[in-house]
């Protein structure tokens, strides 16, 4: 989180243009069977999910108002699959029997058959090759045309917060599909008995006009020009009003262009993590400026996706991110403003580092995730170093109980596919007397990647960011940006001399800041100070432009941060950086 107090424990707007329509209740169904036709005409839909690395296969239909839905061994043959379904008809029809027995006659299987082309399919045909895309599954006089493996929504959710000039990002996982092929209609509360179509894109951002609604989206997966069944979502709360300006909406002014194919716009930011931002030492002692509110996580997100979002960015490295909004909030938001990404949890936390990159500019080669206490007692590249820690016992030990992650993502440019970027991402320990551990930390750290740009991808640059938990006068800036820190540096004895080790350690890297030095990137009730950076390698990048950073007067509107209208106790980073 943020140092040095004795108190420390420590959206590129894609906004659709919003149009209105009246759309009747009615005129929903009507869609819905548009919808519906698109698939077939004159049949109903049989949707066989079959995939060869499974062993069984799932049939599903409609049938007397009731979905079907069997799951059945791919070698099996078709004539049980087939009996199956007459049997589950029979029970059907004599249940229906029992609650009118007079008026009921005796249930008689109806006629089943599976057909391709007019030809039945053989019953002993397995049913791995009897259910073929476009055959027909006839039942009694019913017809249903088969899909095998149409394009599916295996997850489609909308976020439980909705807030007016904040992005709406549902969460979609797709299978036999691609989301970009995908058609998204979204839809307001009209009138009692009618909605208002509000967009056709993948997001959906709320106006002060919608504050007091709910939305709805109807969307459909698709596959080239093939569809899948279209998803119904309708929010479970209605739009709120959002906070205002927000400390972000200045620096976006900056960065309302993407970058070109010669440049990377790169953000760091540590978002904090809802675990901490929640404790009682939080909302009491830490942030008490803080309206409670404005620290639930759903708040938060709120702000970090629509502010990340607004940088597009082409490289974002992020700290305290938890598991959860990583794979529930995030990364469907960053998704659809074109970035993938890669998260490593710390071990035995709920948090952890998430490396995001944008598909269009830039591929993943490779991660080399270490745990830095890990790799330190293990790995004989850092075994000069370890024997000198060893000569504390106290230090030793407590290096070895961090679960400090350097998380390093290897990255190739698609246009040019010799300008390959060693991402270095990390968040190192806390403490503001642990000056000595963050030392072996970096040491660890700058050593581990230059294996990697020296052994794995010779020729590679490094970008290191992160919160390093470093002010400027620190030993690890020394050692980051002028190369060397000595034996007898402060740090080595910053928690006392039963901790103290003297080693001169060496940047086997020529880095500078890309941000230089602000002021401050914490800024809490009890500290105010720079802990976080962008380094660089100049002859690799080359600082195009740095993008201000919110002014002291816009980060104590509300004392300090967190606050209503910024979601973290930390300022991000961000920078563009020119190959050269």
């Amino acid at each position: 989180m943020f140092l040095f107090s004795a108190l420390m424990l420590n959206r590129l707007s894609l906004s659709p243009k919003l149009f209105f329509r009246y759309i009747p209740s009615s005129s929903i169904s009507t869609h819905r069977n548009l919808f519906s036709a698109r698939f077939n005409t004159n049949m109903e839909r049989c949707v066989v999910r079959c995939v060869p690395s499974e062993s069984k296969l799932t049939i599903s239909f409609n049938l007397d108002g009731s979905n079907k839905q069997m799951l059945r061994e791919q070698t099996e043959p078709l004539g049980k699959a087939l009996a199956r379904i007459a049997n589950s008809l029979i029970k059907g029809q004599n249940k229906a029997k029992k609650s009118r027995p007079s008026e009921t006659p005796e249930a008689r299987a109806p006629e089943i058959s599976l057909r391709v082309n007019e030809t039945r399919v053989p019953e002993d045909t397995v049913n791995a090759r009897a259910w073929q895309d476009g055959a027909v599954l006839r039942v009694g006089g019913l017809k249903y045309k088969v899909e095998l493996n149409p394009p599916t929504f295996t997850v489609c959710e909308l976020p439980t917060s909705l807030m007016a000039g904040f992005p709406v990002c549902p969460k979609l996982e797709l299978e036999f599909g691609e989301l970009r092929d995908s058609e998204f209609r979204w839809f307001k509360e009209g009138s009692p008995d009618g909605w208002m179509e509000a967009g056709c894109e993948r997001v959906l951002t709320p106006s002060n006009l919608d504050i007091g609604l709910k939305v709805m989206l109807k969307c459909t997966p698709g596959n080239g020009s093939r569809f899948g069944e279209p998803k119904e979502l309708v929010s479970s709360g209605v739009v709120e009003a959002g906070p205002g300006a927000c400390s972000f909406d200045n620096r976006h002014m900056f960065t309302q262009e993407a970058t070109d194919e010669s440049s990377l716009r790169v953000v760091s930011y540590n978002i904090l993590a809802d675990i901490y931002a929640q404790t009682e030492l939080s909302k009491t002692v830490l942030y008490p400026y803080c309206a409670p509110y404005a620290l639930d996580l759903d708040y938060r997100q709120n702000l970090i996706k629509k502010e990340l979002s607004g940088y597009n960015a082409d490289i974002v490295c992020l700290q305290e991110v938890d598991k959860g909004a990583f794979g529930d909030s995030l990364s469907p938001a960053l998704d659809a403003f074109g970035l993938d990404g890669v998260f490593r949890i710390k071990d035995r936390q709920h948090e952890g580092l998430a490396t995001y990159f944008r598909r269009s500019k830039l591929k993943l080669l490779q991660q080399y995730d270490v745990m830095l206490s890990e790799a330190l007692l293990t790995d004989a590249l850092h075994r000069e170093l370890l024997e000198k820690v060893c000569s504390s016992p106290s230090l030793k030990e407590k290096i070895g109980s961090r679960a400090t992650m350097l998380q390093v993502t290897v990255l190739q440019s698609l246009c040019d596919p010799s300008r390959i970027l060693c991402v270095g991402n990390t968040h190192l320990y806390w403490h503001p007397k642990g000056g000595n551990v963050r030392l072996v930390q970096i040491a660890v750290a700058l050593k581990h990647m230059k294996q990697i740009v020296t052994e794995k991808h010779p020729g590679a640059g490094l970008l290191f960011s992160g919160d390093f938990n470093s002010t400027p006068s620190s030993g690890l800036f020394q050692l980051v940006c002028e190369g060397s820190v000595p034996e007898n540096h402060d740090d080595w004895a910053s928690n006392g001399p039963e901790e103290q080790i003297q080693v001169g350690l060496m940047n086997p890297f020529q880095l500078a800041s890309a941000c230089g030095v602000p002021a401050f990137t914490n800024y809490v009730g009890g500290f105010q100070g720079c802990l976080d950076y962008i380094f660089v390698e100049p002859h690799v990048l080359q600082v195009e432009q740095v993008i201000p950073l919110p002014s002291l007067q816009e980060v104590t509107t509300c004392v300090a941060l967190p606050s209503v209208s910024h979601p973290s106790d930390h300022i991000a980073l961000v920078c563009d950086l020119k190959w050269k």
